[in-house]
């Protein structure tokens, strides 16, 4: 199986290496990692070793990593961009905007959203017929939005898709947002990203479908959302403790 080559930036030695383990403990066999302590290096090390997704600190020396990103979007447009900052500030979200970042973490992040968006830039460097949503953008100046219609929109919008093939970029594309400003409008009204509150969904449903011992482990991963049964299986047993059987028995039983 070939890997997923991932770099990631960050000036702090200590942060470099956290991530890292992360990614490693997380993805063992599937990831090729990469480090680089400034945006010189992340550019250059992205290019060399043919990595395909970017995981970058924006304050850096020399070449901050918003700076990297615009380099590594112009050059490579199919790149996956994560953004892992301590910075909270809606300068660096509007620029983050402008590369068309799949994500914009915060530090101290929690491991569930990392590794959620690395299975979701996984996915979509998988699927030959990805397509990055082009959107008309929001003003940010305009960023004023019913807290309670944002919340009840979004939900029935997952109430009604979440056992298609659905992603960030279709969500915020049919509200009318970027894909870095509905992020960051997701978190402050849910308390979490979009990729880890739809992964919780779905295993909320998944676990009443297994409740059915009619229902085979397949449909019960295509009804829930996931085409892959092995990958539903996957996240299901990190996000829950076991297999999808081994739940089904202890609920049965």
């Amino acid at each position: 199986m070939e890997k997923f080559k991932i770099l990631v930036a960050d000036d702090e030695p200590i942060e470099r290496q956290v991530v890292y383990k992360k990614i490693q403990d997380f993805f063992p066999e599937q990831v090729e990692v990469h480090l680089a302590e400034n945006g010189f290096q992340a550019v250059k090390l992205f290019e060399e070793k043919n990595c395909q997704i970017a995981i970058l600190d924006i304050e850096m020396p020399g070449m901050n990593g918003l700076e990297a990103a615009s380099i590594v979007r112009d050059r490579h447009p199919g790149a996956e961009i994560i953004f892992l900052t301590a910075f909270d500030e809606f300068s660096y979200a509007k620029r983050a905007i402008e590369v068309k970042a799949l994500d914009y973490l915060l530090k101290p992040g929690s491991s569930e959203d990392l590794v959620n968006v690395l299975e979701e830039a996984f996915r979509l460097c998988n699927k030959s017929d990805a397509r990055r949503s082009q959107v008309v953008e929001k003003s940010l100046n305009d960023s004023y939005t019913e807290p309670n219609v944002f919340v009840k929109n979004v939900k029935d919008y997952i109430d009604e898709n979440y056992h298609e093939d659905i992603a960030l970029q279709d969500i915020a594309g049919v509200f009318g947002y970027s894909d870095v400003y509905f992020c960051k409008l997701f978190k402050q009204n849910f308390g979490k990203n979009f990729i880890t509150y739809l992964n919780e969904y779905r295993m909320d449903k998944a676990k009443r479908l297994l409740a059915d011992p009619l229902i085979n482990i397949k449909d019960v991963s295509i009804n829930a959302g996931y085409r892959d049964a092995n990958y539903f299986t996957r996240v299901f047993k990190r996000m829950v403790g076991m297999t999808p059987s081994e739940y089904r028995n202890g609920v049965i039983s």
